[in-house]
């Protein structure tokens, strides 16, 4: 029975080779000279560190822009509120999202189950697997949620006949 996997995440490597390029152009930049700004990765948590409230909001636009250029989707990232780490100095978490949310899993069943197509889709921890009788109605499937999901960038994968 065909079917394949709706799942959300990011790929490191990219996420690691953006937050690198961002570390090397605020190391070069004029504006940042003598300043302790860096971004710094653990997993899939990124951590800013910043002179001020300013300079944080430049290092976030330059990773942003980092992470444009390497491909990987903004909308994959959830920053926490900003916070004083002493004097003036700054700090904010970066987490990139990995695996669907429970919630999104289940409108996503619910809405291949309101559609009536011939599929079955059932939540497999972080993954959403969809299984049908014919390829066509899974490609109808990926279409479908496709359109509905805007939020997050989904991924189709593990196709398998």
């Amino acid at each position: 029975m065909p079917s394949f996997d709706i799942a959300c995440e990011a790929n490191l490597v990219e996420v690691k080779n953006a937050v690198e390029q961002a570390n090397k152009e605020v190391s070069n930049r004029f504006d940042f000279k003598g300043s302790d700004a860096r971004v710094e990765q653990k997993e899939s948590e990124l951590t800013l560190f910043a002179d001020d409230e300013f300079k944080l909001g430049q290092v976030r636009d330059v990773l942003n822009a980092k992470f444009a250029k390497r491909g990987v989707d903004l909308r994959l990232l959830t920053l926490d509120k900003p916070e004083k780490i002493g004097g003036d100095r700054m700090k904010q978490k970066v987490t990139v999202k990995n695996g669907v949310e429970t919630e999104l899993a289940k409108r996503i069943v619910k809405m291949l189950k309101d559609a009536k197509l011939k599929v079955t889709a059932s939540i497999q921890g972080e993954v959403v697997r969809v299984s049908g009788a014919k390829r066509d109605t899974l490609q109808e499937a990926i279409a479908l949620v496709r359109s509905g999901v805007t939020e997050v960038p989904l991924t189709y994968q593990n196709f398998r006949e």
